[in-house]
């Protein structure tokens, strides 16, 4: 193991036996705290998140703050190097745990800065959280990929982009920080705020577990039982003809609506069909056979999808978008609604969709 990385590995160990021990001190009962972490995905050692580079030794330095405790510390300053970025690859199997959230610089984190380059401030005890849930990419890196091409012309250059996973923060703060892809002419929902009790991101999930605490949602939203019943915007967004569903039925609609406008215009207009793999990396796929399914066969790397349009590449970035936050609902309904309406409109300047019953919030 290289020095440095032997050194970081060794301040971790040192810090979160300070951690343990001030939280003894103080009466918290670790035993429970470690089970609800050990239950959630940041304790999940074994995950894809951290074990992606075994085979490699390390996780390389692009990768460490967020999957990694020791590349979390690097990221924070807390190993003595510059704040902000990773000076040295990470070590494997480390899952985010006590000492990095609760380290003195996580503790005293209220800045992050978002790949648009845009840093949101005043964070207080959700900055750790949107360190990591913030996706990589943002509306510009769409931009700069179709810069100068016409909007439904096959280009080799082009790749699909994706926004990453678990983009929660980068939905919330919306048109604070573009992660979403955002059609010129357009405004955008910017942070989706709560009451006062539910502002942050801890003041929802449980820290160590992750789980929602759903007692604060019926307390407001009096008369459901089921939390995904909520809503507070009553249009009828996806064009269902239905209103009876919470906020989350509407955006799963629009969804599935993208979905299927995606694959007209693949099939219809460029002439070579597209099919999605939520779970299949690059996730968008040469439908080989025309049969609308992906099968095991179609589902490899050599395979995905290269016929990209400037039109196709922008909706598409949106359906992964929305796809890769499952709280969008929550965490900023307009924002997911508007970001998933633009696409369809979009696309129905291409091929004929009919958007005549959609409405935009």
């Amino acid at each position: 193991m290289p020095r440095t990385l032997s050194c970081i590995v060794c301040l971790s160990l040192l810090l979160g036996w300070a951690v343990a021990s001030a939280a003894q001190a103080q009466g918290h009962d670790l035993s429970a705290i470690t089970e609800a972490w050990l239950a959630g995905p940041h304790g999940d050692y074994r995950a894809p998140s951290y074990t992606h580079w075994n085979a490699e030794g390390e996780v390389p330095p692009a990768c460490a703050a967020c999957h990694s405790e020791t590349g979390f510390l690097d990221w924070l300053g807390a190993d003595g190097t510059a704040a902000l970025s990773v000076e040295h690859p990470a070590t494997i199997n480390t899952a985010i745990g006590c000492v990095s959230c609760h380290v003195g610089e996580a503790e005293a984190l209220e800045d992050v800065p978002f790949p648009s380059g845009i840093t949101l401030t005043g964070l207080g005890p959700s900055a750790t959280c949107t360190a990591c849930h913030q996706g990589r990419t943002h509306s510009g890196t769409v931009e700069s990929a179709v810069e100068g091409l016409g909007p439904d012309t096959v280009a080799e250059t082009l790749r699909f982009i994706n926004v990453h996973y678990g983009v929660a923060a980068g939905v919330s703060a919306g048109d604070l920080v573009d992660t979403g892809y955002h059609y010129a002419g357009r405004s955008y929902a910017g942070r989706f705020t709560h009451v006062p009790s539910a502002g942050t991101c801890v003041a929802c999930h449980e820290p160590h577990s992750g789980e929602v605490a759903t007692e604060g949602c019926v307390a407001c939203h009096q008369g459901v039982e089921d939390i995904t019943a909520i809503r507070t915007r009553h249009a009828d967004f996806d064009g269902d003809g239905r209103r009876d569903g919470g906020i989350r039925d509407e955006i799963a609609g629009l969804h599935a609506g993208l979905g299927d406008a995606i694959e007209a215009y693949a099939r219809d207009v460029i002439g070579t069909p597209i099919v999605y793999a939520a779970g299949s990396f690059p996730y968008f796929f040469t439908d080989s056979d025309g049969d609308g399914t992906l099968s095991e066969a179609e589902a490899v790397f050599p395979n995905r999808y290269a016929s990209w349009t400037p039109r196709l590449l922008r909706a598409a970035y949106n359906y992964q978008v929305v796809a890769k936050d499952a709280g969008a609902w929550v965490h900023n309904p307009a924002y997911a609604l508007q970001l998933l309406h633009d696409s369809l409109v979009d696309l129905s300047d291409g091929v004929g969709i009919d958007t005549t019953r959609l409405v935009r919030p």
